[in-house]
């Protein structure tokens, strides 16, 4: 198509449509767009030239045969956009100066493509562009042990629907934007008075920053504490979100064991040489193996945080679920010196698309951290806030737990029973007294990557825990969720797995 053609026979216009702009009434795209995108096309890619005079409203619309109004829609968009200029007494013409003129959307051909030097990338970019932050491949299968979620299917979603709709008609000002760079205040006191009575955890609700989930709470805290270069502490095997963080922000890691009682805080001695300004730790429901932290081990940790002036990152994770025993009360609660920053989320245990967890801080941090905070998102909705307010003010929150931690005791003595029984002496569970998943070693020459693909081939999905290792090594460990499973899920899951690798 040239409109060139067209546009050039100003003063013979045929009677018959030109080949410049072929209108089809037929395409789902209305006209004036068609003539629209045909126009500016032309311009981009140089067919019609600054300052010429394209044809009258009328001339055109004549030209091709279609409505004068089609031609004025298409030529006014031009005009609002730059491509087009009018000059009282003289006509239409293209403009002298085009918007996409060091940008031209349709190169003509290869040789009118424009080549830049790549682009400089801060230290942050340069960083993170050499680390995999993808998701780690979660088995689409008919059975899978896949981890990460709670039972959709318990959420009591009518009451959380009531609640919304209560605030929706109540009031509008969740409308506007937020006033508190902490968090919404009810929000935040609700929550320290939750902590206080199920994790023992000391803290007013000053101290308390609403955050996007665990992932912004890690991210403040290292972007404010830790500089390139600089060393943290961490689990090995862990939690994998958290090392890419760390490795984002130029961190040095330095990966301390666990064992059956939660981090081996010995080990950190062997770092006396290093700056180690931090140290991050899963101590309810260590990740993924479940272990959990002793008492004379977190008393240990915080005397030598206290004794080094490192910072504890507490990262509090399925503290909820624990079965049989008393839960042992957060470090948090426990620290008398200021060391720790604790970190929840409701997304495990309520819903993950609630993307709503909190800080606890140290009262020197909080005015850096909500100003750090406030720059980042600027606020979480204040709907959901309000929400989940009431939810636990009223004693929802609690009674959900109480209710899904029988459930997934259940759920989780199922699955320990099928392993035993499928696999015997061929198997050791670890970590099987708290959280939603269970860590398994299999006792088999088979590598990881054959026993999924086993897995695999009568329907179930399984998920090694090889990448949370620092050092990634074939384990023979798996880390099995249960969460979603219904029973005879579980069980026949279980009992296909067996067929797989010992049948």
């Amino acid at each position: 198509m040239d409109l060139a053609i067209l546009l050039r026979r100003r003063s013979a216009m045929v009677e018959d449509p030109p080949e410049a702009i072929a209108s089809d009434g037929s395409a789902n795209v209305p006209l004036n767009r068609q003539l629209y995108e045909e126009l500016r096309q032309a311009i981009l890619s140089g067919r019609l030239l600054p300052q010429e005079r394209i044809p009258s409203t009328r001339e055109l619309a004549k030209s091709l045969g279609i409505s004068r109004t089609t031609v004025t829609q298409s030529y006014e968009q031009l005009l609002s956009e730059g491509y087009l200029e009018t000059i009282i007494g003289s006509g239409t013409f293209v403009c002298a100066q085009l918007p996409d003129d060091l940008l031209r959307s349709t190169p003509v051909n290869e040789a009118e493509k424009i080549t830049r030097p790549p682009i400089k990338l801060s230290k942050y970019g340069s960083e993170l562009a050499q680390i995999d932050v993808s998701l780690i491949r979660e088995p689409n299968k008919t059975i899978s042990f896949r981890y990460g979620r709670p039972a959709f299917d318990q959420f009591p979603i009518k009451l959380w629907r009531k609640l919304l709709s209560r605030h929706c008609r109540s009031n509008s000002n969740w409308l506007d934007y937020a006033t508190d760079s902490l968090g919404y205040k009810h929000l935040r006191e609700a929550i320290a008075r939750y902590l206080s009575r199920s994790r023992a955890v000391e803290c007013s609700p000053d101290q308390v920053l609403i955050t996007n989930g665990t992932q912004q709470a890690l991210y403040l805290v290292t972007r404010l504490l830790l500089d390139p270069g600089e060393a943290i502490a961490l689990e090995d095997p862990g939690y994998l979100s958290a090392r890419r963080i760390f490795l984002t922000q130029g961190a040095q890691l330095l990966p301390v064991a666990v064992d059956e009682s939660g981090l081996v805080v010995k080990e950190l001695a062997n770092y006396s040489d290093q700056l180690l300004k931090l140290v991050y730790v899963t101590p309810s429901h260590q990740f993924p193996t479940g272990a959990i932290l002793s008492l004379p081990r977190r008393l240990e940790l915080l005397a030598w945080a206290q004794q080094t002036g490192a910072l504890i990152i507490e990262d509090d994770y399925d503290s909820e679920y624990r079965y049989g025993d008393r839960p042992i009360p957060a470090l948090q609660g426990l620290d008398r010196s200021d060391s720790v920053l604790y970190i929840g989320t409701f997304s495990k245990v309520l819903f993950p698309s609630l993307r709503i967890g909190y800080l606890v801080l140290p009262p020197s941090l909080v005015s850096l951290f909500s100003r750090a905070k406030w720059l980042s998102d600027r606020q979480l909705p204040l709907l959901e806030q309000q929400v989940l307010t009431d939810f636990i003010e009223a004693g929802h929150l609690e009674r959900h737990l109480r209710k899904m931690r029988s459930h997934y005791d259940q759920c989780r003595q199922v699955l320990v029973q099928a392993l035993n029984t499928h696999f015997g002496e061929q198997v050791t569970i670890l970590g099987e007294k708290a959280g939603l998943h269970l860590m398994v070693r299999l006792h088999t020459s088979l590598s990881d990557e054959e026993i999924v693909e086993r897995a695999a081939r009568v329907g179930v999905g399984m998920m090694s825990a090889q990448p949370h290792y620092i050092n990634p090594r074939c384990t023979g460990e798996f880390i099995f969720g249960y969460a979603e499973l219904t029973k005879p899920q579980i069980q026949e899951g279980i009992h296909r797995l067996a067929q797989a690798l010992m049948g």
